[in-house]
């Protein structure tokens, strides 16, 4: 019997689902509203094709849930970009007007042609990560917005304006000694104390979410934070995007989903590589964050690599690209190292009996030194 692709075009009210044949022909189709029953619902209409699997549109955003319920219950369930539906779209020969059952056959078409989409699991610590790391994306967002209007507040009490860089500490000091004098001075001595107030609670805020990121990647058990200037935000940062390190088959692929790969430009016999703007770019920040700590540390194997380049005639920025690039490596083959030991764990039963420090090998990699050997 052959396989029947069921193609999802997932909304935050409903869910449009198109069954096709391997011919992508569509065999019936079923619309559901975003509810508590909406898995079971479709599994009651797809029992109809005893040989069937599943593909959700944007399964890490609007589909996430139904993909977690639907894969929760034994379902094999990929995950399809927008993007690839969109180009089935546009190169179908019939009418392609778009709307939700073309979307989902879409979407079965996509999984019916391509092979390598990434296949959906059940929620592990890499998802707990990624709920925080959300969290603390949007509150240093809104802590960038608190201090950017404290700032502008106080260029308007304070002759001569004030540091770009600010604090609540700070802030409070330049505060205490004002002595508004007109009413307009009085209204804004009053919204700056408001002001303050809230950039301290999110300060407050920041700093639990860290104490929870660092505890998790503890628990996590993961090797990443043995490299020289991986921290736990940046640690769980890498591991949330991530997600299965496995569906990167090489650290080639895993350097351009992270944009830290050159990209080539070249025409006839001249070789040209430019930098890449595409890749992930919180995945790029974090390995920015991490190559930054080690330039910034003069006695690491990171800036001893950095000032190599240097002397080799590349500019800062090309050479802190080729840091990048580096580290990016050594990421990447830690985290197929730590998959390889929870897979060990998990099928032998065995415990985790992974290295508390790493070989020298690895340090020159740019991983953090054994604790006796840290200045």
């Amino acid at each position: 019997m052959s396989t029947v692709v069921i193609g999802i075009d997932p909304h935050k009210a409903s869910h449009t689902a198109v069954a096709v044949d391997e011919h992508e022909h569509p065999l019936g189709q079923l619309r559901v509203r975003a509810s508590a029953v909406q898995a079971e619902q479709l599994l009651d209409w797809a029992r109809q094709w005893p040989q069937h699997s599943w593909a959700i549109e944007n399964a890490s955003g609007l589909g996430y849930l139904l993909a977690q319920q639907l894969a929760g219950a034994g379902e094999h369930v990929v995950d399809v970009q927008p993007k690839l539906a969109a180009r089935v779209r546009l190169l179908a020969t019939a009418a392609s007007t778009k709307n939700d059952p073309n979307d989902a056959r879409s979407v079965a078409i996509v999984a019916l042609r391509s092979t390598g989409l990434p296949q959906v699991s059940s929620d592990d610590h890499a998802a707990v990560m990624k709920v925080w790391v959300r969290r603390r994306r949007h509150l240093s967002r809104t802590r960038t917005k608190l201090a950017n209007q404290l700032h502008a507040v106080l260029c308007e009490l304070v002759p001569g304006g004030f540091p770009r860089q600010i604090s609540a500490p700070q802030a409070a000091v330049v505060l205490e000694s004002l002595q508004p004098t007109t009413a307009a001075e009085l209204a804004r001595t009053e919204l700056a104390h408001d002001i303050l107030q809230d950039l301290r609670r999110v300060d407050s805020q920041l700093h639990e979410v860290g104490k929870r990121l660092a505890a998790i990647v503890l628990a996590s058990r993961t090797s990443l934070t043995a490299i020289f200037g991986v921290g736990p935000v940046v640690a769980a940062t890498v591991i949330a995007i991530t997600g299965d390190v496995h569906r990167f088959p090489t650290a080639d692929r895993f350097a351009a989903y992270a944009g830290t790969a050159p990209i080539e430009v070249s025409s006839g016999p001249h070789k040209v590589f430019r930098l890449s703007r595409r890749g992930n770019r919180q995945l790029n920040s974090a390995i920015h964050t991490a190559a930054v700590s080690q330039i910034r540390y003069r006695h690491s194997e990171g800036r001893a690599y950095y000032d190599r380049k240097i002397a080799e005639g590349k500019s800062p920025r090309m050479a802190l690209r080729a840091l990048k690039r580096r580290i990016t490596n050594t990421v990447y083959n830690a985290m197929i190292a730590d998959a390889g030991h929870r897979d060990q764990h998990t099928s032998q039963g065995a415990p985790d009996r992974r290295r508390t420090a790493p070989p020298a090998a690895e340090v020159k990699a740019g991983r953090r030194p054994p604790a006796g050997q840290r200045p």
